[in-house]
């Protein structure tokens, strides 16, 4: 599977939600759920389908104003296509 471009716009898949478990977060998915805290729920709180890859790089460079954002941008690419690879996350 590809790595996403930076004008992707990725979202949960289909079968795929937020939920809690316990006081947590998590996004369950038909196989099971994962626990999503710090950065990676940034990421995925950012994934709705209208922002590309690139907005929502800009976004957490924003939030974290002394990160490279190149740097950001190779981790957003690689955690989004990790996802993908598991079917929790597309884009296109």
């Amino acid at each position: 599977m590809p790595r996403p471009s930076q004008t992707s716009q990725p979202r949960l898949a289909p079968g795929c939600r937020w939920g809690t478990h316990g006081e947590q977060q998590v996004v369950l998915f038909p196989e099971g759920m994962i626990r999503v805290q710090g950065t990676a729920q940034n990421i995925l709180e950012l994934c709705d389908g209208q922002r590309t890859v690139e907005e929502i790089v800009v976004t957490l460079s924003g939030r974290y104003g002394a990160g490279d954002p190149a740097k950001i941008a190779e981790d957003v690419s690689s955690f989004l296509e990790a996802l993908q690879r598991k079917r929790i996350v597309d884009y296109e």
